[in-house]
């Protein structure tokens, strides 16, 4: 069910932050008809940080209504207190989402026993597929193999996002998982040789900005297409660099708007690309002939 190109959604913001309804309607129909396989609401690329709690689900529903069934959405709804991040999937699956991710605790650096309780008490309390999410870079901690081999055998927890970028820790966890765990990349400079190894699919940042091409290339990748797969992934290697001058997502939200898909809204304490970046990322854009 989740597999494929899956996008780390932007949230469109309007100048003064608040919320762009209408361009998120008009984002989620363009991801769709460029061959997008899932949509990821409310992740860190979508400021999941920075939204109110009403925002948050009020996002999550919206973008489940305006899909409509055509793809699965996925809800981001991590956090790094328990109880919140089980009222937050309770509410996702309330809204309608079909699977959520949660993003390892951040900033109090759980032990990986801390770890494998929080993860558990999510998946015992709320009956929805959840995908574990580990990204050391942003949160401060870093789940283990042997901690997510201790959680697949829960129902509910049906695979991981792992965003390392580190090929011998994505082997390990392909080998050592379960029947259908699943395993995806969230790092796209490396997603390719992720889903080569047995991945299963892509959450992308990129694919804000080049749907198509991350869906066509995470297709050939699923079909063993080696040498076509990484074509395309060499084709978009400045793209995934400039996508990441500055914290993401301040590249990629000024990228699709410099696409004219939305305005340049985002919140502080994320800023605007920086002016010294912007001939970079256009340069990228071009040159993949996305602008």
């Amino acid at each position: 069910m989740f597999q494929g190109s899956m996008v780390a959604l932007v949230t469109p913001m309007n100048a003064d932050g608040s919320l762009d309804w209408d361009s998120l309607h008009k984002l989620v129909d363009w991801h769709l008809e460029n061959g997008t396989d899932a949509i990821v609401a409310v992740g860190t690329t979508g400021e999941s940080a920075t939204l109110a709690v009403s925002e948050h689900i009020a996002v999550i529903k919206d973008v489940v209504d305006q899909v409509s069934g055509r793809v699965p959405v996925i809800a981001g709804t991590g956090a790094n207190n328990t109880r919140e991040a089980i009222e937050w999937t309770q509410a996702a699956k309330d809204a309608g989402a079909d699977a959520c991710l949660l993003v390892t605790p951040y900033y109090n650096k759980p032990t990986q026993e801390g770890l494998y309780q929080h993860y558990m008490a999510i998946a015992d309390a709320v009956d929805i597929p959840q995908i574990l999410y580990n990204v050391p870079g942003r949160t401060g901690v870093d789940m283990l193999p042997e901690t997510v081999f201790r959680l697949q055998g829960h129902k509910n927890i049906i695979g991981i996002k792992e965003a390392t970028g580190d090929m011998d820790r994505a082997k390990t966890l392909i080998d050592g998982r379960v029947e259908d765990f699943s395993i995806m990349s969230g790092d796209d400079p490396t997603a390719v040789e992720l889903i080569l190894l047995g991945g299963t699919g892509n959450i992308s940042v990129t694919a804000n900005v080049a749907p198509a091409q991350v869906s066509h290339m995470c297709v050939l990748a699923l079909a063993g297409q080696a040498d076509a797969s990484r074509a395309i992934n060499d084709s978009l290697k400045p793209v995934h660099k400039a996508m990441f001058v500055e914290s993401n997502p301040i590249p990629v939200k000024w990228a699709v708007a410099e696409m004219g898909l939305m305005g340049r809204g985002i919140r502080l304490p994320m800023t605007p690309l920086a002016e010294q970046y912007h001939q970079e990322v256009r340069t990228a854009l071009q040159n993949a002939n996305l602008l």
